[in-house]
């Protein structure tokens, strides 16, 4: 039972953040349930943009969403602006999501329209998003909404608010990859393209829908984060690289195919606990660097490297049965002819 559970992808990520936890308690005298609080507070933030990024490299080799950090910069200013303008929180984060769909557009079209690769038209949507985001910030003057900035640093019994809503909303995209034709088709086509358009999938609609939905979900966060701490044009820079790290240390596959939402959680707390060690031991950046490269590779090669040995063997093993197979077939043929 042991070798089954450690055996499932998305344990690693919370095993490496059980590990850099108790290294903090080690080094620290701050209380081990404050650290946890923290984490969470800052690990829903990397959620949100994580779901989005699992659901575009399920869809199979060379699927990546690298339109996400600016999409978040130009969401924060739109929702903050909005938010002041009309006054209404709701219509704020609804402006966010909308402008990350905005800019998912322009990459859905140039990568169904246009047959652009995926990474150079989310690149391309990308730099539109930053230059937008350029010019909104020149003389930026709305301030985030305190009311959402409250309930954002809500922690009733030190577990916080976001992080309850984020984690129904991971409860969401599980059930949308097992229990809804969306769901299966994105697992169909990240396991095999061809084969699913020989299935009768609707491919282009699905990579359609996805892409759409991680520009949404960026969206999303860049509104929920420039409310928690302020709009900037660099807010969304460092979740381009996290945010696809989370997804693969998560148990996802890079080729795509299998999704694990849950382990994103797990790497997410990692990360954050991981940024809270290396600026408590007060190392510069080229050795904070240095350490989070060395312990992604370590979790990487637990997470993937039974992964990667099996399907060599089961490559090995299926080139030695076909000759046997073959062989079979052939005497069979050839007792029914003699029959």
């Amino acid at each position: 039972m042991t070798l089954r559970t450690l055996a499932r992808p998305w344990i690693w990520g919370f095993a490496a953040a059980a590990l850099v936890w108790v290294l903090i308690l080690a080094i620290s005298n701050q209380g081990g349930g404050q650290t946890v609080s923290l984490a969470l507070s800052l690990a829903p933030y990397l959620v949100i943009v994580g779901l989005g990024q699992m659901l575009v490299i399920t869809a199979g080799p060379g699927n990546i969403d690298v339109s996400v950090a600016p999409i978040i910069s130009l969401a924060g200013f739109v929702a903050v602006q909005v938010t002041a303008t009309t006054g209404s929180v709701p219509v704020g984060i609804l402006a966010g999501i909308g402008t990350g769909l905005a800019v998912a557009v322009v990459s859905v079209v140039a990568i169904l329209g246009l047959s652009v690769p995926p990474i150079i038209a989310t690149l391309a949507a990308g730099l539109i998003a930053s230059s937008l985001t350029l010019s909104l910030a020149d003389g930026f003057t709305a301030v985030p909404d305190d009311g959402l900035r409250r309930l954002l640093n809500l922690r009733p019994a030190g577990v916080p608010v976001l992080a309850v809503a984020v984690a129904a909303l991971t409860a969401l995209v599980v059930a949308l990859l097992r229990r809804t034709t969306y769901g299966r088709s994105l697992l169909a086509v990240g396991q095999s393209r061809p084969a699913a358009e020989r299935a009768g999938v609707p491919v282009a609609r699905v990579i359609a829908i996805t892409y759409l939905a991680s520009g949404a979900l960026a969206g999303l966060a860049g509104a929920l984060l420039a409310a928690y701490i302020a709009p900037s044009p660099d807010l969304g820079t460092r979740y381009l690289l996290d945010s696809v790290a989370v997804v693969v240390i998560g148990g996802t596959l890079i080729s795509g195919g299998r999704a694990v939402p849950v382990g994103i959680w797990g790497s997410a707390l990692f990360f954050i606990l991981l940024d809270g060690l290396v600026n408590l031991v007060g190392w510069n950046t080229a050795a904070q660097n240095l350490l989070k490269g060395g312990l992604v590779l370590f979790v990487l090669f637990l997470a993937g490297g039974g992964t990667l040995r099996n399907p060599g063997a089961t490559t090995r093993s299926r080139r030695r049965l076909r000759p046997a197979a073959a062989t079979t077939a052939g005497t069979s043929t050839g007792e029914n002819s003699n029959g």
